[in-house]
């Protein structure tokens, strides 16, 4: 800091391409929330389904400007047919809503190094969050697992709070399985 142009026009293509490819193509999921008496940790895969790259024709920054330190920028996307259906499958009736507000490091920690690496563990840790809401309002008891799809709903809003970056984030969430605890 301060930032320059050129650093913001870049950061802004990063952060849009990859807002863009959570919006149209999502994750996959496998998340345990884990269970101290049993001694399991909590614990959350993700796999992109796809990805929109900065370098995407497709993708336009319009504006990105620095003002009190803040980065703001307008960015377009111009989806092709498949994924104007990709779209279309996130509006179904098995796929929810939820928002969250997850927290990551704001310096990085535990393997955590790079603007977007200390981003995106801001925005797992919402997804995180929104998998256990979901999984809450659906099973009475604790699953073992739960496994689906995510996706983002529009742009999450990133800002620092109580020294961590914090996402706030709309996603569409969609159970594939819930496997219980065995039986004793």
């Amino acid at each position: 800091y301060p930032l320059d142009g050129e650093t913001a026009n870049l950061w802004a293509e990063e952060d849009a391409a990859a807002a863009f490819s959570g919006m149209i193509y999502g994750w996959t999921f496998v998340y345990e929330p884990g269970e101290r008496a049993r001694g399991l940790p909590e614990m959350l895969e993700l796999e992109a389904r796809g990805e929109v790259k900065p370098d995407d024709t497709r993708l336009a920054v319009t504006d990105a400007e620095v003002r009190d330190g803040i980065l703001y920028m307008t960015a377009d996307y111009s989806p092709d047919y498949a994924q104007q259906n990709r779209l279309r499958e996130w509006s179904s009736a098995s796929v929810s809503g939820a928002q969250t507000l997850g927290f990551g490091p704001l310096q990085g920690w535990a393997g955590v190094t790079g603007r977007r690496q200390i981003k995106e563990a801001a925005l797992r840790d919402a997804m995180k969050k929104a998998i256990r809401q979901k999984a809450r309002l659906t099973e009475r008891n604790r699953p073992r697992a739960v496994t689906g799809v995510i996706a983002l709903s529009k742009f999450p809003l990133y800002r620092m709070q109580n020294g961590l970056w914090a996402a706030t984030a709309e996603f569409r969430i969609e159970v594939t399985e819930i496997i219980p605890f065995p039986a004793y």
